[in-house]
Formats: structure tokens, sequence, C-alpha cells
């Protein structure tokens, strides 16, 4: 394909290679990000993840000899030769990345003749995906390779002798460890070898493949159906720093509103008003936290997108108002496909301004959806998602606070949409093989825009289908899961992945969407869901109710038992997502991103932290009153129920009956914590509760907290306050000292006082600024109660 490497030239930090057939041009990035780009099918045409690159190569070195092109910058030495292969190396010469040289092929498949139609006939898949591949690029697979990523597939944690194809899918069957693709492609992917970590992004829009060593245990690769070869090597050696570069290509999601944290239910479908009505009276009888309320489909008017049903729903506004004066914000879904109907104005508006995807002679493309025949957006047109943008108004201006995106892979009845319908893809006409796998990000990116617009606030947009970069735009869920118990364990790793993949604020259907939930499941699930960053029960139509009270009085306890959790829990979500909008890295995350040099972290599925001071290690197995945790090397931790203590490095059976999910804080960490709400801004919180884990003797920890208005964009001019509190246990392990400091005063409201939980201490005196002040003492525990300054504890 590329031939003899001729020679190159350099155009600062872009270094365009003379091949024999082709050219290809590197580009430095970062000392620690360099891409590699072929036009193999047209010319270089803008990235729909990246929008705003900024490049700061650093010093760099270039160098051509005995065939041999090698640049160098301050963190790797590339070298390249004939036939565009390429060796990376870090700093210390170790090799990253090498292309597979040798002769090794698929594994062979045996079986031959009439066997393969009679295996089809009996409904068996046979992969033919090969015959479509345009390119393929082959690396040299290190047996000690993990690998991490890709963003929501199945499967374990770690993707090693997995094959995966990216093409956002619609497929309602039960998800299981074999499917190749669901709803989102996110074609970033993390290698972890020998400590070292680095990073593929594979910035194309064409179904992509990653086969990670299942067609041969020599290789991995990386393939596509068309398009440029275009990707990004991203070195660490931090699985952490692979992270943050990809997410600053990419972009980082931006501090939501806080109410988004809250608990939120939904169902399909909560619909006539008197339903949802009842829905949101039982949770304030029952006293149960809530925030928010999910409309489906049933909500309009024969599933035309931004209308009601007046019949169900009488006065939408007067119903807001009322929910509204109760805590409640609704969120309603809204499907790209528009009803074929003369007479609906989003119909008219878009058939008079071309705004829909046609066929190849340029008539508007129809399909069926949940209106019946209808029309496809083409949000790959600026002018098309600056309309959809001016629509959310619609839905705003009655109230509604959110909008769900749904169906957007894009979905339809009547089999997927030709690879020949045609885009227009902001003036450079491409079809549909180019543009599926971003429909559905446009569409968020739209969403987000018009809200934005509408309220001034930061926008709540939920997308199932979605591309890199997504995130700056959406929060995601993973589709339409199933009430199994497979389905819970498949989750963490899901989550975990689509972490690592960017997508930090992401949940799953708590309890499951398809089939019916039990008492159990659920009381297992939303102890998961009261530790991922989007917690929403949603079940489908025609199965068994699945709101916390559908069960039992058990059941109905332990939803309200971890619920209330979530909500103490706020600040510090919040606080993690503050941070993760600078750094990119996730809340919900593997316990290897944190310990990177304990290898027993490196395939664990069914633990993660939550940020860097908590570990959830949930029970996803029915009947299950026990479970192994493990604990990593280099923290001490304590559980979270007991206060037991525990050296990391280690172990541990833990004990947990149905309402105990094992949880444990590192040792020096602060949680901050609110006290229970019914809603969001139901009490005004002048009081921050700080749960102090304490450090070991001779060693410190500290915390950085931060405090808005919790729902405008203020923040970024400055509207903000930061607090740091730190801790330091002497070497005597008998004096604690505490620092409580206000470091960024831009929010005119601040805290009144802080209460300090001293855990696993029995104080003897404290003084605040050197003056004695009051305390309490239980047998585990000491609470102090201080407006701010320097604390000293006698132990």
């Amino acid at each position: 394909m590329f031939g003899e490497l001729i020679g190159y030239a350099r155009n600062q930090n872009r270094i365009t290679v003379e091949f024999e057939k082709n050219k290809v041009i590197i580009t430095v990035i970062t000392p620690s990000i360099i891409n590699f780009f072929a036009a193999l099918a047209s010319e270089r045409r803008p990235s729909k993840a990246i929008e705003h690159l900024e490049e700061a190569p650093g010093v760099l070195i270039v160098d051509f000899s005995e065939g041999v092109l090698t640049i160098r910058t301050e963190q790797l030495t590339v070298k390249v030769t004939n036939e565009f292969e390429v060796t990376i190396s870090g700093h210390s010469g170790a090799i990253l990345s090498e292309d597979y040289r040798g002769t090794g092929t698929a594994f062979i498949r045996r079986g031959a003749g009439e066997g393969i139609a009679m295996a089809a006939e009996e409904g068996h898949k046979l992969s033919s995906a090969e015959e479509k591949i345009s390119y393929k690029l082959k690396k040299k697979l290190n047996p000690n390779t993990f690998f991490y990523g890709l963003g929501e597939k199945t499967g374990h944690l770690n993707k090693k002798g997995y094959h995966y194809r990216m093409w956002n899918t619609d497929d309602p069957s039960p998800h299981v460890e074999s499917f190749e693709t669901l709803y989102k492609s996110i074609p970033f992917l993390i290698a972890l070898k020998d400590n070292q970590a680095f990073g593929y992004f594979f910035d194309t829009t064409f179904e992509s493949q990653f086969d990670l060593g299942k067609e041969n245990s020599e290789y991995y690769s990386f393939a596509a159906v068309g398009g440029n070869l275009d990707y990004f090597f991203i070195y660490g050696p931090s699985v952490k720093e692979v992270v943050t570069g990809y997410t600053k290509l990419t972009g980082t999601t931006p501090l939501p509103q806080l109410w988004t944290l809250g608990y939120q239910q939904s169902r399909w479908a909560y619909a006539p008003e008197a339903r949802l009505n009842e829905v949101a009276d039982t949770f304030r009888k029952k006293a149960i936290p809530c925030d928010v309320l999910h409309l489906d489909i049933d909500y309009m008017d024969g599933y035309r997108v931004f209308t009601w049903d007046r019949k169900k729903f009488p006065n939408p506004e007067e119903l807001l108002k009322k929910l509204k004066t109760q805590g409640f914000k609704v969120v309603t879904i809204i499907d790209p496909g528009v009803k074929k109907d003369r007479g609906y104005s989003i119909y008219d508006q878009g058939l008079a301004n071309h705004y829909f995807a046609t066929d190849k002679d340029g008539i508007p493309y129809v399909n069926q959806v949940w209106p019946g025949d209808a029309l496809f957006p083409d949000f790959s047109n600026e002018n098309v998602r600056n309309w959809w943008a001016d629509n959310q108004k619609i839905m705003t201006n009655l109230g509604v606070s959110g909008i769900w995106n749904d169906m957007n892979e894009p979905a339809s009845f009547k089999g997927p949409l030709p690879d020949d319908v045609q885009f227009n893809n902001d003036g450079i006409q491409t079809d549909h093989r180019e543009i599926h796998n971003v429909y559905g990000h446009y569409m968020a990116k739209a969403t987000y825009e018009g809200i934005k617009r509408a309220t001034g606030k930061r926008p709540f947009v939920i997308t199932r289908a979605c591309y890199a970069g997504t995130q700056k735009y959406s929060t995601v869920w993973t589709g339409d899961n199933q009430s199994l118990w497979e389905h819970l364990r498949m989750a963490l790793p899901i989550l975990m992945n689509l972490g690592l993949s960017g997508v930090t604020f992401c949940g799953t259907d708590v309890g499951g969407f398809g089939f019916d939930c039990t008492s159990e499941l659920l009381s297992r699930w939303v102890q998961v869901g009261a530790f991922t960053p989007l917690f929403r029960n949603h079940s489908s139509i025609f199965t068994r109710d699945q709101e916390p009270w559908a069960f039992d009085e058990q059941t109905e306890s332990i939803n309200r038992k971890y619920i209330n959790l979530r909500y103490q829990l706020l600040p510090y979500l919040y606080d993690l997502l503050h941070d993760e909008e600078i750094s990119g890295l996730p809340i919900m995350r593997p316990l290897l991103l944190d310990y990177q040099n304990d290898p027993k972290t490196y395939e664990i599925n069914d633990q993660f932290l939550c940020g860097e001071a908590i570990l959830v290690a949930p029970v996803v197995e029915q009947g299950a009153k026990k479970r192994l945790v493990y604990l990593p090397k280099g923290s001490r931790w304590i559980d979270f129920w007991t206060k037991e203590s525990h050296q990391g490095g280690q172990y541990i059976v833990k004990t947990a009956p149905l309402d105990v999910c094992p949880i444990y804080v590192k040792a020096a960490s602060f949680i901050p914590l609110y006290p229970v709400q019914n809603y969001v801004g139901e009490k005004a919180v002048n009081q921050l509760t700080l749960d102090l884990y304490l450090p070991e003797k001779g060693e410190a920890g500290s915390y950085i907290h931060y405090q808005d208005d919790g729902e405008s964009f203020d923040y970024r001019k400055g509207s903000y306050n930061l607090y740091e509190f730190t801790a330091h246990l002497d070497a005597s392990n008998k004096e604690l000292h505490v620092s409580l400091s206000r470091t960024h005063n831009g929010y005119e409201k601040s805290y009144d006082s802080f209460i300090l939980i001293l855990n696993n201490t029995e104080a003897q005196s404290v003084s605040l600024n050197d003056a004695p002040i009051p305390f309490e003492v239980t047998k585990d525990h000491t609470v102090v109660t201080a407006e701010g300054g320097e604390l000293h504890i006698k132990l």
C-alpha cells in the first residue's frame, strides 16, 4: 500500500513522509501524542471528535539515514521504515508499539461445504466482516499486555482476546459477551504492557474493527472499511496520563448541574398524567429522595417529537409547575425520527428547508420508527443542528429540565439505513457509511447547544448513541439492558471502560430495562447505582413495576438506604466531576487506574473505585451473602460500615447480607457529606460534614473541595469557592493536626461551619487556633464542629 520510503519534508512539527506509492503526515501534537495520517480515500476532513486541537510539540529531532526515518520527542522515539512500518519507544528505550512483521494469519476455522449453509440456516452467525475491510494495521502483541477502553463493549474489563466492531447498533436482544457492537462507537484503545501504558485513538467515523489477539495471539490490529488512515498514539506511561491525553484531544465532560447527580426514576411509560403524579407523590410520602422523573415516548402526540398528547397530559406546563413545587425535574425523551405528516410543523419545516437525509436521487429517505413512516434530520449539516437546537425551547419553555435522546444510532424498523443514504456533512457531501457513527453525536451536540441557548444553564442531555467526544455534550446510559444478574455483572466493566474512554458521566438502567426484576436483584443493583455518575432506575413497558417500593418493605428499605447515601455523597461526586472537567479522569474507575503498580488490579471486573478515596465491591451474584474483596497494595483501607482497618495488598472475605454493599475508604481521606434531602435544593446546606479517615502515623492527607451555585456557567468566570482540608498524624500517633481553610473566594455563599468526624479516634482534647473547643466522643469516633482554622487534637 505504501512501498519504499523515499524521503521526508519537515514543516515545524509536521513531517511529510514520502513513500513510493503514498505519503504519510506525522504530526507531533505534544511530546507524548503523535498523529499519523494518510489520505487513502479523500482529502483530510475535520475531525468529528477533536474540535479545538492545541499543539505544544516541544523540542523534536528528525533524522533519515539508511532507509530509517527517526523522530525523537522529549518522550518518544518513532522509527519509520518501508511500507510505513512504525516502531515507537518510550524515553527508557523500551519498545511500546511495533508493527507486526511476521507471517501469522488468522487461526483455522474448520468446516467446509454444505456445513456452512446448514449452520447459517440453523441461525448461527458466521463472521464475514473481514471481507469489508479497506485497510488494517497490525501491531505485535506482547504476552504481558492488557487492553482497556473502546467505550461501551460487552465482556470483561481486559479486552485481550476479543474482537469488536465500531458500528452503533440497536439490538434489543439480551446483550451477551459475544456481542461485537452496541450503541456507541469510541475507537480509543488503551494498552498496558510491562507497566507502560499507551493508547491509540483511531479517528475514523467509518465502521472500524479492533482485534485484540482473537484472530492470532501474535498480533493485535485495528482496521476500517473506508475513509482515511488517521490515528493518534498517546503515551503515558501511566494509564491516567493516557486518559488525560485522550481527553485533551476529544474534550472532557463539563460540570453538570448538581441535581443531575440525584436519584432519577423512569419507566416506559409514566402515562397518563395521573400515573406520573402517583409516582411523584409516593416518593415524597415514603421519604425516598428523588430529583428527576422521566417521560418515555408515550407522552407525545402519536410519537411526534416536540409534541404532547393532550389527552394523557392536558396541560403539561401546569403539570411541570406542580411537580417543580414538589422538587421534581422532568426529562422528556426525544427521538430523531420525524413523522411523515403534512401539517405537522416539524415535518413541514424540515421538508421545506431540505433538512432531512435523502436517497442518492435527492429524495428524502423514509423508514419506520415509533410514529410510523419517518424522516431523519441530517444532523451532519450545521443548519439542521441549529434548527434542532432552536426546537429545544419548545420543551424548555414548558418547564422541561433535560432531554433524553434515544433511537439515534439511528435505529429504524424496516431494516438499517442503506449505505447510500446521503448527508450534507457540513458542505462535503457523503453517505451513511461515514455519518452513521456520529449521527447520535451530532444530535447530542445540537440538543446541548439548544438547551444552553434557551436556559443559560448547564444542559442535561442523555444519549444512547455516541462517538468519541460526545462527552462534551451529553451523559450516556448503556441502552436496553435486561433484569438479569449477568447484566448487573457486565455493567461494571462496561461503565469502567466508558470512563477510561472519556465518557465519565454514565450509568445503566438500575434494575434492568427488559424482563422482570426481582427484589434481590434490585437491592443489589441500587447498591451499584448509588456510586455510578448517572443514577437512574428505568424499566420497560409490560414488565413488572420496578420503583423502590414495588416489592416489599425490605427492598424499599434497602433502596432508601442507598439512595440516602447517594445524597450524602453529592458533594464528593460533584468534586470529582469538577476535577474531571480539568483532568478527564472518571468518577467510576477500575482499580488499576490508581494502582497500576499492583498487577493484581489489572483484571478485577467486579470492584471499582469511586474517585480515589472510595472502593466499592458490590455483590453481583444471586444468593451470595459473602464475597472476596481485593484491597490494592499501597494503601490502608477502612471498612465504611464497621470502621475495621485493613492493609492493602491482600484479599479478604467480607460478609455482606442483602442490605450491605462492601465499601472501603482509603486512609488519609476526607469524604465531604451533605445532609439527606428529598431533592437537591430542598434545604440550604450551610454546614459541611467532613468524614475523616486518619492517615498513618507520620503521614498526611489532603482534600480540595469545590462549591458553586450548582447550575450556571458563572464558575467559568471565577464564581466558585475552593476549600483545602489537610490532616497530619504525628509520628507518636498521639497528635492529629487538621487544617480547614478556604483558598479561593469567588462565590457569594460559603459554609458557616464544618462538622468533622474523626473515625477510629477517642480525642482527649481539641483546640482550634490554640483555644480549647468542645467535642463529642463515642466508642469509635470523635465529632468536632468548627468554623475553620487550625485544629489540634490529642488522642
